[in-house]
C-alpha cells in the first residue's frame, strides 16, 4: 500500500473503505508463497470489519506444518488504529494470551507502534516471522486443533488425529488445500 501524493507534495489520505477494498483485492490474489492468506468473513458486511487470516507455520520451528486461523476485526477507526487480532487455533507464543488467543497489542510491536501504512498482510507476515524468533521457535505447543470455545465453523477444522480438513468454500482456501495435499497431510499418505 503506497500513500498517494498530491501535486503540491502533501499526502492524500485514502478513505477507509477504499483502503479495505485494496486489502481485500490483494488478499484474494494471494500473498507471496501462499503461507499467509486473509479475506473477509462475510461478503455482505458493508463495513468490512470481520476478516479471517491463515498462517501456515514456518519451517524449522515447532510451528512447522501447523495451520493457524486468526480473526481480525477492523473497527471504524481502522487504519488509523490497528485491528484486533485473535488466534482461533490454539498456539503458544509470547505475544498471545493463552486463555483467549488475543494477540496482545502491548507485547506485539507492530500493534503497539501502529502506523496507518501497516496492513492486515503486514500483521500476518509479522506474526509468522515472530514464530521464528528465539523465544517462540521451540516453545511447547498445545495439541493441534482449535479450542472448542474458539472454533469457527466457516473455515478451518482440525481433527483430533492431527489430520487436516479444509472446507474450501472460499477461493483463498483452495490454495492452502492444494498445499496440504502436496505435503501428504490430507490423510492420503
Amino acid at each position: 500500500m503506497h500513500q498517494e501524493m498530491e501535486t503540491d507534495g502533501s499526502p492524500v489520505i485514502v478513505p477507509r473503505s477504499f483502503r479495505l477494498l485494496e486489502e481485500l483485492e490483494r488478499g484474494e490474489k494471494g500473498i507471496g508463497d501462499g503461507t499467509v492468506s486473509y479475506g473477509m468473513d462475510d461478503a455482505d458486511d458493508v463495513y468490512m470489519q470481520s476478516w479471517t487470516g491463515t498462517i501456515i507455520g514456518p519451517s524449522n520451528t515447532v510451528h512447522e506444518g501447523r495451520i493457524y486461523q486468526l480473526k481480525l476485526f477492523c473497527g471504524h477507526e481502522y487504519p488509523e488504529k490497528p485491528p484486533s487480532v485473535k488466534f482461533q487455533s490454539r498456539i503458544n507464543m509470547s505475544c498471545v494470551n493463552q486463555e483467549t488467543g488475543v494477540v496482545e497489542p502491548s507485547i506485539f510491536p507492530m500493534l503497539a507502534d501502529w502506523k496507518r501504512e501497516y496492513t492486515m498482510e503486514d500483521i500476518l507476515t509479522q506474526l509468522k516471522k515472530e514464530m521464528t524468533s528465539p523465544q517462540n521457535r521451540k516453545l511447547t505447543q498445545p495439541p493441534e486443533g482449535n479450542d472448542e470455545g474458539r472454533v469457527d465453523p466457516k473455515g478451518l477444522v482440525l481433527s483430533h488425529d492431527h489430520q487436516c480438513l479444509i472446507t474450501c468454500t472460499r477461493p483463498r482456501f483452495r490454495k492452502i488445500q492444494a498445499m496440504i495435499a502436496n505435503y501428504g497431510m490430507d490423510g492420503s499418505t
